[in-house]
């Protein structure tokens, strides 16, 4: 086939609700969370066919880990493994969203390359068995694979349910200058197998219902660790964010906003306080499809 490329999105998450309900036998920890896609995003532009080839990937923009170690490589390798494609794969990923802030950048770029690829070699792999190569490469992967902005995880994150969007709002990001590694964060709650569970309540229908169930359980173990998240939350808290939260384990914290004009004005403030990037963003009500700059 001849050598056709395709450009995608890979948006950001924040976590409105986030309980761990205890470690599971496998080692991994039963999670209960709702996501929602943001528009801060990464830019991918994936290319295949022609001549057989390795996986190939440039970066444009701060990422610390190895390339054999980025979940955009990673993807594209396990898709030709799962496709059995022998035709070279270039993926050039231009980073936006931080690394190790809890924003899910990394499982958006896996996503994104593999929902790039499918659209490149469609029904070589199945939608199922794409779902699941996903699920391999990262507990959030399926979640920017699926139909929805807005959906509950459980298992590890993986076993979705879509749920009805919320209308648009505006939300307050705080990037503390700080990595939060995950497994750490993890340990530091001592769940064990016997803790209990907690249903989540029903699905919110509106962001009023939103600011009554948000939680993060991270939200108390990272704060006493890191000053700089409980100051973000705290100055979100301050400035009325509803709800005000952190995001996964961190280290960024969200806050949501009724109106541009008021996030606007929050994000100045913010900066000022805090001296740290404050971005607004907004919800999206649909995840990004690939396009076509290139063929």
């Amino acid at each position: 086939m001849a050598l056709r490329s395709v450009g995608i999105s890979a948006p950001a998450k924040v976590n409105l609700y986030l309980r761990v309900l205890h470690r599971r036998p496998d080692g991994f920890h039963e999670l209960d969370t709702v996501f929602l896609a943001v528009s801060l995003h990464d830019e991918l532009l994936v290319e295949s066919g022609g001549a057989p080839g390795p996986v190939t990937l440039t970066l444009q923009g701060p990422d610390p880990c190895a390339v054999a170690d980025n979940l955009a490589f990673r993807a594209a390798e396990a898709f030709r493994a799962a496709s059995g494609i022998p035709h070279a794969i270039s993926v050039h990923l231009e980073k936006r969203i931080p690394a190790g802030a809890g924003l899910g950048g990394g499982s958006s770029d896996a996503a994104a390359v593999l929902r790039a690829l499918d659209h490149l070699h469609p029904g070589v792999v199945p939608r199922s068995e794409l779902m699941a190569v996903g699920a391999a490469l990262g507990s959030d992967v399926p979640f920017f694979l699926g139909e929805s902005a807005m959906a509950r995880g459980t298992g590890r994150g993986e076993v979705l349910r879509p749920l009805p969007p919320l209308p648009e709002a505006y939300v307050v990001l705080v990037l503390p200058p700080v990595h939060v590694a995950t497994g750490p964060a993890f340990a530091a709650l001592k769940r064990n197998e016997s803790a209990v569970r907690e249903a989540l309540p029903a699905p919110p229908g509106s962001w009023e219902a939103v600011s009554e169930m948000a939680t993060n359980d991270f939200e108390g173990v990272i704060a006493a660790t890191h000053a700089e998240v409980a100051a973000a939350l705290g100055a979100l808290r301050d400035e009325g964010g509803r709800p005000a939260l952190l995001s996964g384990s961190g280290a960024a914290c969200f806050g949501v906003f009724p109106s541009l004009e008021r996030a606007t004005a929050v994000a100045g403030r913010l900066e000022e306080r805090l001296g740290w990037p404050a971005p607004v963003v907004t919800t999206l009500g649909a995840l990004p499809r690939p396009g076509s700059p290139g063929g």
